[in-house]
């Protein structure tokens, strides 16, 4: 518990960490609702760490003080918004930069995407985003490849194996992201275990020892982690090498490398990617199949679509905006799971909402959390009704909160294409079936993920 707690609590201190380097006299008072500081020093983060991770703190938060609510990290303010009205007030004043990527940036040490003006940082992002589109559409038929091995694997199982949900789509994920960011060199098993290993190193180590510099203490445990970004660094500058002199098919690096970028640059943003798209891939993946497997009306409405639109043929990139009830049932894992509850932003200008002032250079935090839970927004918010979509209310909701339409990460949109070719291949030759008893956890962390291994059975739908 105290890993997720410091594992949440660092991703303030990193991003108040870059106020006090930016704007090292912004310490201004506000008139918004919150706690005060249990300690001078230290300001609120022992509340934080009782609560088990910054969601939860969150949560309680915003219960006792309403959607707009304050609290102090040492002796500077951070305001959390906790609902989709003063999201809407504040998010489109805020737009430019993308709190996630700029997170972990800052998390991983890397300050080549937080520095520079507007333009900059604005004309980096659209490289991105268009990297990692333009990498769908030249890789998909790959994509759909190495899902239809993995339901072909699952295929072959008797019916009453118990299928680990985590370790089989972290393994898609991982393969997925690195063949398509990377290039042929990944099609070695070996070179993604090697990498995987890196990997989980660096994401489940990022972080830790901000609070009570616990990873300054332990010299294996730095030196693990330092080994790993090493390593990982290493192969993505050799990689990006490599692609310069030889590339058969155009993949993510190719299309940085065809930029103006440095090669630090390509490499933070291929480091990027493939931490945040496995991570992110994989638990929206988890999570849907897990959902699906609760619910055989959602299974049987969402195999009519997929054959309406598919037929017996495979899935096109230009034949998903057509699902539309695909769309809704990973909508609704996203808001059902809270996938990704926090993110944030630095006050450019003063602002306000509602009736209260923000002053300039504040740290705001969006709960998104909160607000995908938030039964003012979202009818029966604990249930999994992926009809909920079809309301125009849901859908504006929902991408008010940057999780559909322009503003969404791209790593989220890359996550969602693959969960759909996942869906198209697998759930019209499989039922899931859930495993009775089973409880689930949740580590509410930068991604929302299952704490404990998740399982299924399934069964063939022709013998149904």
């Amino acid at each position: 518990m105290l890993d997720f707690a410091i594992f949440a609590v660092t991703f303030i201190v990193v991003l108040v960490g870059a106020v006090v380097y930016l704007y090292p006299s912004s310490r201004r008072a506000s008139d918004i609702p919150g706690l005060s500081p249990t300690d001078e020093k230290d300001g609120n983060l022992q509340d934080i760490v009782n609560r088990g991770s910054l969601h939860e703190f969150l949560v309680a938060l915003h219960e006792e003080f309403g959607s707009v609510a304050s609290f102090w990290f040492g002796r500077r303010l951070v305001v959390s918004l906790g609902s989709v009205k003063q999201l809407q007030q504040h998010i489109n004043p805020n737009h430019t930069t993308d709190s996630f990527e700029t997170m972990l940036k800052s998390l991983l040490g890397y300050q080549s995407g937080t520095v520079g003006g507007v333009n900059e940082s604005v004309i980096r992002k659209k490289l991105y985003d268009n990297a990692i589109n333009d990498t769908l559409k030249k890789n998909f038929s790959l994509v759909l490849k190495l899902v239809e091995e993995l339901v072909g694997k699952w295929m072959s199982f008797p019916e009453a194996q118990h299928i680990p949900l985590s370790a089989h789509l972290l393994g898609l994920s991982m393969k997925t992201v690195t063949q398509l960011a990377l290039g042929e060199r990944f099609r070695d098993d070996a070179d993604v275990i090697s990498f995987r290993k890196n990997h989980d190193a660096i994401w489940s180590e990022i972080g830790k020892g901000y609070l009570d510099d616990s990873q300054e203490k332990s010299i294996s445990r730095k030196a693990h982690y330092s080994a790993a970004l090493s390593e990982m660094e290493h192969v993505l500058l050799s990689v990006a090498k490599e692609r310069k002199v030889t590339q058969k098919k155009m993949v993510f690096v190719d299309m940085l490398l065809k930029s103006s970028l440095t090669e630090r640059q390509i490499m933070e943003d291929c480091m990027v990617f493939t931490l945040a798209g496995c991570v992110i891939t994989a638990n929206l993946c988890i999570w849907v199949l897990h959902f699906l497997s609760t619910s055989e009306e959602v299974q049987d409405k969402l195999y009519q679509e997929l054959e309406d639109v598919l037929g017996s043929g495979p899935i096109s990139l230009n034949k998903i905006p057509q699902l539309k009830y695909c769309q809704q049932v990973l909508n609704e894992t996203v808001r059902t799971a809270k996938l990704t509850p926090i993110a944030a932003r630095l006050q450019e200008l003063d602002g306000k909402v509602d009736q209260h002032v923000i002053p300039k250079e504040t740290l705001v935090i969006y709960a998104l959390g909160v607000v995908l839970q938030d039964s003012s927004t979202w009818t029966a918010a604990s249930r999994f009704d992926p009809d909920r979509f079809e309301d125009d209310s849901a859908k504006k909701s929902f991408c008010l909160l940057g999780f559909s339409g322009n503003q969404t990460c791209p790593e989220l949109r890359f996550a969602y294409t693959v969960a759909t070719v996942l869906l198209s291949t697998l759930v019209r030759k499989l039922r899931l079936h859930r495993l009775e008893g089973q409880v689930l956890e949740v580590r509410s962390e930068l991604v929302s993920a299952p704490k404990d291994e998740t399982w299924i059975t399934v069964s063939r739908r022709n013998s149904n």
